[in-house]
């Protein structure tokens, strides 16, 4: 536990003291979207999570918003395993805990995010 929360610390320093739209940032560059020219699932969770960290959450929501609405729920998730509480119930313990879903969501947004036309321009991140 302490471990974990020590890393979990050090990724919220790196994200408040580097910004990653900045050059010579540490933080690693899409690689599908080098790749590909289009968004991937993922793209845009590191500048959302550093703009959450500076507490711009209309900007975080910019960069990933699935990501985004994604966090209570594995912060619940965290806490049904760590404290052995029950937070989730019924159906939404059953989308929380079901990877299938994730993965279908995940897959959905990836499509609809590089979508050339509104309102699915919106979601890429920017």
């Amino acid at each position: 536990m302490a471990t974990a929360s020590a890393v979990a610390l050090l990724g919220v320093w790196l994200l408040w003291r580097f910004d990653p739209n900045a050059p010579g940032n540490p933080f690693l560059p899409c690689l599908f979207r080098m790749a590909t020219g289009l968004y991937c699932p993922g793209c845009g969770l590191t500048r959302m999570l550093h703009a959450l960290v500076h507490g711009d959450i209309a900007r975080a929501a910019s960069m990933n918003v699935l990501a985004l609405a994604g966090l209570p729920v594995l912060g619940a998730i965290a806490l049904n395993e760590m404290r052995g509480r029950t937070l989730l119930r019924g159906a939404v313990a059953r989308f929380a805990y079901n990877g299938r879903f994730w993965m279908v969501a995940a897959l959905a947004f990836g499509i609809a995010r590089n979508l050339p036309f509104a309102p699915f321009t919106a979601l890429a991140p920017g």
